[in-house]
């Protein structure tokens, strides 16, 4: 029977007309209505006619989790008095519950994708629903993207609504209005009780959170203000926090309050989800959550909210190559609904565990995936969908061409797609397998090895990373999971067995479809090319033991993770990033690995890590051990063979090495290296060392600063004389020199001025007058050649004030451009006057020179008027002499 006083009281029936207007008219719409408005649940039921009201319809609805894709179908069914699987049924991975009769199905965005790479046009389904589209999900916003271009080009009357408590409306809007223009938003008002804020930071500051570690003095923090807020406050307790780990560790910190503590995250098994839903029976309880609970979920008897103001999303390190869940702090969005879930049911209370003065500083909404995460899924989905650019795509923001085209790269690698990017059978198989295309890579490559069963379970395993307690070892992790009874272990066999029959599906053989030079998408062992029909059941390694298998089907999936030890503790990666097991890096904390089997391993396939803070080199933080044989099957297109010649410690060395991506396998002296590579080689050295290594007499350097002064002043084709410039073009002047050179020692010889001439414009005949257009000395009257000083801003001529008699006019150089600055010197050559101005200083300034300095230089001519006095190099007595 229909919960029929329920609906009644769901405050989103006011918007219904306008919302139907709005399908059945332009047939897309915005609908935007706080949580506890029975957008999720209400709205749904009525498109498709199940209350009684409009004809009836089957409607998809898209959760971006699968926690409440269950919650949500749950809701309905029981507001519809049926069990699910009935009129309303879902579909997560790996779980279905659905029938001839289900006219509303909630599926993950996850599902939805699969669901139109297999039928675009999805037959039966007359309107989708994308609920908290405000979450900007990857997989959301390329589920929206292709029902935009279905609406288009296949099915135009298929309905389209986006439904969201907070989001960008009006982006929403214009995006599906389309070329019509914006599409109607609808707003439908929800009770909503109010919610008191009690700012509780820290007493002592707390380390900032750095890829998954978060400062244990927060989390007892966190701990203190839940026990503060159950003696303060009334009512249910939902708490907040980033990740599993968390709260594992403030659940052991609430030991013996008096509530109970539940937990609730993606992995937490059905039927503590299911309690949690559905409210408690009389006894208080502390609710532990990451932000699967901000929305799509309704937890009854909530009063408090205690919000570690901390959230975990995924990101990509391009540098590194690794891409994991990172901490981050949350947005004041995602704040305004934790708070919310405060006042769902009566007048309640958020406690928000840092300062108010940083609010302001929080980012207002969360950073879409699209420009942050891993787009390598993204980029096999456009492919598959025929647009490998996704330039043709409705997106709210366009994926980053960096990622992008990082992403292709892996696909072309794996065999996934084309030189052109388009999708190849392989990778349309690697598709619909609902895992990361690396991931669907080692499952095809490594059925042909290990047979599919064991290969499914590793990446099982691999798929969502094992709870900290299996430790780093991924064999060990492996046999924990077969043997353990918690909730994971249930979760890897049900997940294991969808991987192992999607793995034995017919299809295009492991192997094939990529090119053997391609990031080793071709290859698996030593021969799995050869082996790709050995039988996918079975496999030619069929009898191995499990750390050979973890090991090559970790290094499939991560063929550029391969790592060779170097030191205790410490690895390279093919990739050339460093990396260290926990606790081997100064600071590290210790944690289970200290003890496992990788500490002493020569080679690991490293399949998960991170970047510690104030780290270069990577964490790794789940592995599997393996032998130099694997990690060249695996990564073989990682592999090459060549001549080296390069500079190191001020000699050219020169080697034929063998590389397996940045980790240097073997290497031996190169007898006859290409004379170009030795070349190269000395002018790399030259680059890192500097111009310093040459010879630069005074000559040199003084013909280097008055080629510098041309080229500032006059231009070209005078030649730029900066070091980067030389650098530059260091065959140009050095090529003959740097023909000869091996070690440092040859290059000290090279005599700077002479080559550098090399530079002048012989060429167009200008170089014929540089000494008249920057000369090296310029003629004094005295008769004296005395050498220009073009080091500065300006020409200098340092000359004995008597030598300038009768020079009526300063000197002026680059054809009368640029005047010289003279610097008058004493007779004992110390600086008395400096003037640009020659005429001027006879005329003013002379005359305090002449009383200055006559009575310390008696020996010297003085005269009263310089202008017409005859110029000397020599005293007084000496001129009347002749």
């Amino acid at each position: 029977m229909i919960a029929r006083d329920a609906l009644a009281q769901l405050p989103v029936r006011t918007a219904l007309p306008a919302l139907r207007e709005a399908l059945d008219g332009a047939g897309t719409a915005v609908l935007c209505a706080p949580p506890g408005t029975g957008k999720t649940t209400l709205v749904p039921l009525e498109l498709a006619g199940l209350t009684g009201a409009g004809p009836r319809r089957r409607v998809l609805v898209a959760e971006p989790r699968r926690i409440a894709a269950r919650a949500a179908a749950r809701r309905m069914a029981w507001l519809l008095g049926e069990k699910t699987g009935e009129q309303v049924g879902f579909t997560v991975r790996g779980e279905r519950r659905a029938g001839p009769r289900t006219a509303v199905e909630v599926v993950t965005t996850g599902v939805l994708l699969q669901r139109l790479q297999r039928d675009p046009e999805l037959a039966g389904v007359d309107v989708v629903v994308l609920d908290e589209c405000h979450e900007r999900h990857l997989d959301a916003d390329t589920c929206a993207a292709f029902l935009l271009d279905v609406r288009e080009t296949l099915r135009p009357e298929l309905r389209l609504l986006a439904a969201s408590a907070t989001t960008d409306a009006q982006g929403w809007a214009r995006l599906l209005g389309g070329s019509d223009g914006a599409a109607q938003v609808v707003e439908a008002a929800g009770v909503s009780h109010p919610v008191d804020v009690v700012w509780a930071p820290p007493e002592r500051p707390v380390r900032p959170a750095h890829g998954l570690r978060v400062d244990p003095a927060l989390l007892t923090h966190v701990a203190g203000v839940v026990r503060r807020a159950l003696r303060e406050r009334p009512g249910d307790v939902l708490c907040f926090l980033p990740g599993v780990g968390e709260i594992g560790r403030v659940a052991g910190e609430l030991a013996g309050v008096d509530a109970e503590v539940l937990q609730v995250h993606g992995r937490a098994p059905a039927e503590v989800q299911d309690a949690v839903l559905a409210g408690g029976d009389g006894v208080r309880r502390v609710v532990l959550a990451t932000s699967v609970a901000e929305s799509s979920l309704t937890v009854p008897g909530v009063r408090v909210v205690v919000d570690s103001g901390l959230a975990r999303v995924p990101r990509m390190d391009h540098a590194r190559g690794l891409s994991a869940l990172t901490t981050v702090r949350a947005s004041r969005a995602a704040a305004r609904q934790r708070a919310g879930r405060a006042g769902r049911e009566a007048p309640g209370v958020v406690y928000r565990c840092w300062a108010e003065g940083e609010d302001a500083r929080l980012p207002a909404f969360p950073e879409p995936e699209i420009k942050v995460a891993d787009l390598t899924a993204f980029a096999l989905q456009t492919a598959c969908w025929g647009d490998p650019s996704a330039s043709g795509l409705a997106l709210l923001d366009p994926p980053p061409a960096g990622a992008l085209a990082a992403a292709r790269e892996v696909l072309t690698a794996i065999g996934a797609v084309d030189g052109d990017g388009r999708a190849t059978p392989r990778g349309a198989r690697m598709a619909r397998m609902g895992v990361h295309p690396r991931l669907a890579r080692a499952l095809l490559d490594g059925a042909a090895e290990v047979g599919v069963k064991r290969a499914a379970e590793v990446v099982a395993l691999l798929s969502e990373e094992p709870p900290r307690a299996y430790g780093d070892d991924l064999a060990a992790a492996w046999r924990t999971a077969r043997r353990g009874g918690d909730g994971y272990a249930a979760r890897w066999r049900q997940e294991a067995r969808r991987l192992a029959s999607v793995g034995a599906e017919p299809g295009v053989a492991p192997g094939s479809g990529g090119s053997a030079d391609a990031g080793g998408g071709a290859g698996s062992g030593a021969a799995v090319g050869a082996r790709a029909n050995a039988g996918a059941g079975a496999g030619a390694n069929a009898g191995a033991s499990d750390d050979m298998v973890a090991g090559l089907v970790a290094a499939l999936a991560f063929p550029e993770r391969v790592a060779r030890a170097r030191g205790v503790g410490g690895y390279l990666m093919a990739s050339g990033t460093g990396a260290e097991l926990a606790g081997a890096g100064p600071g590290a904390g210790a944690r289970a690995g200290d003890g496992s089997r990788l500490r002493d391993a020569g080679w690991l396939a490293v399949a998960v890590a991170d970047r510690p803070v104030a780290s270069v080199s990577a964490r790794v933080r789940l592995a599997a051990v393996i032998d130099e044989e694997t990690a060249r099957a695996a990564a073989r297109a990682l592999y090459s063979s060549g001549e080296e010649v390069g500079w190191s410690d001020g000699e050219v060395v020169a080697r034929t090495v063998t590389r397996l991506g940045a980790i240097e396998l073997a290497s031996r002296p190169l007898g006859a290296p290409d004379p170009e590579l030795l070349r190269d080689a000395v002018v790399s050295g030259l680059r890192r060392e500097g111009l310093g290594l040459l010879r630069w007499s005074p000559a040199a350097q003084a013909l280097r600063q008055r080629m510098a002064f041309l080229h500032r002043e006059v231009g070209a084709p005078w030649p730029d004389v900066s070091d980067a410039a030389l650098l530059e073009r260091a065959w140009d002047w050095l090529g003959v020199e740097l023909g000869r050179a091996r070690r440092r020692a040859d290059l000290e010889r090279i005599d700077a001025g002479q080559a550098l001439n090399r530079l002048l414009p012989w060429a167009t005949g200008d170089a014929a007058r540089f000494d008249a257009l920057a000369p090296e000395r310029i003629e004094v009257p005295s008769g004296s050649r005395i050498r220009v000083d073009y080091g500065g801003e300006q020409p200098i001529l340092a000359v004995k004030l008597q030598e300038l008699f009768g020079w009526h006019e300063s000197p002026r150089v680059a054809d009368g451009r640029v005047p010289v600055l003279v610097h008058l010197l004493s007779p004992a050559g110390r600086p008395a006057a400096v003037t640009a101005d020659l005429a001027s200083f006879w005329r003013d300034g002379y005359r305090s020179v002449r009383a200055e300095l006559r009575g310390r230089y008696p020996k010297h001519p003085w005269p009263e008027d310089p202008t017409t006095a005859e110029p000397t190099r020599h005293t007084s007595a000496r001129l009347k002499r002749g």
